[in-house]
């Protein structure tokens, strides 16, 4: 019997990484040959689309088998962006597991395995994560790990979502996750697109399911990312998380308003038979 695994599309965001992107692609060949990979380049201005065609076609060439392939989009669209328009992409030619993957070579090619290992034995979503036993940071300063690790527990216990690293991005999707999800409607708040993949996975009723990695700070390039967004998102989920909790308190008052309701309905019932009426 053939498992999801067997399809698989590793979708690689770019935007200024022509120094990261041909060691990440030449591990992930070494490690995982049969996956299938895209490049999703928003125009960078330094050449990396250039370098992910010269790399597609050149694996091409020595396999005699497209298995790389690059999507160049116009301007900076942003990296929630990228990965919806990789996973149509992807949906589209009938991939049964999409993954999402840096290209800065913080998420190790190498540890994919232990992510699609997951899938097969039933996961729906696989996260890659930092905060279980045996996952860990490389080359992170105190301070962003205090504010990495204290942000994913409060996220966690405002939408009570039962995940330890609910911001990670380095991920494993069946595709029925993403056809289930509503995905034009996420991403609308700071970068708290992967924190709403996963809790709306996890309320729809997923397997949702964590394994340990190993993240590693980029050694080429700059950040994509800083410190100004962690206030929005912070407040962001502390909203998100209200709304959750009084839609649980209107549910449960609901569902006791109607077995009060059941219960006067039976008492009244039963003694207009104890009485004859």
């Amino acid at each position: 019997m053939s498992q999801p695994s067997e399809s698989t599309l590793v979708i690689i965001p770019t935007f200024n990484e022509r120094e990261n992107l041909p060691g990440v692609i030449a591990r992930l060949r070494e490690s995982e040959p049969n996956v299938h990979v895209l490049v999703v380049d928003d125009s960078s201005p330094d050449g990396t689309g250039d370098v992910a065609d010269d790399i597609a076609a050149k694996d091409t060439a020595v396999n005699g088998v497209e298995r790389i392939f690059v999507m160049h989009r116009e301007g900076k669209g942003g990296l929630w962006g990228a990965y919806r328009a990789g996973f149509a992409w992807g949906l589209e030619r009938d991939y049964q597991v999409l993954c999402e993957m840096d290209a800065d070579g913080s998420h190790a090619p190498e540890q994919l395995r232990l992510l699609l290992a997951a899938i097969d034995e039933g996961a729906d979503l696989v996260i890659g994560s930092r905060y279980v036993p045996g996952g860990k940071t490389v080359n992170w300063p105190v301070s962003r790990q205090v504010l990495s690790r204290g942000g994913n527990i409060y996220i966690s216990m405002a939408l009570g979502a039962g995940v330890s690293d609910i911001t990670a991005g380095y991920r494993a999707y069946r595709r029925e996750v993403l056809e289930t999800l509503d995905l034009e409607s996420i991403g609308k708040a700071a970068y708290l697109f992967q924190t709403e993949l996963a809790w709306q996975s996890v309320q729809a009723g997923f397997d949702v399911r964590e394994v340990p990695i190993t993240f590693t700070e980029r050694e080429h390039g700059e950040s994509k990312m800083d410190g100004s967004f962690v206030k929005q998102s912070l407040v962001q989920v502390t909203k998100w998380g209200a709304v959750h909790r009084y839609t649980q308190v209107r549910d449960i008052a609901t569902e006791f308003g109607k077995l009060g309701a059941h219960e006067v309905k039976t008492r009244v019932r039963n003694t207009r038979k104890k009485f004859g009426k």
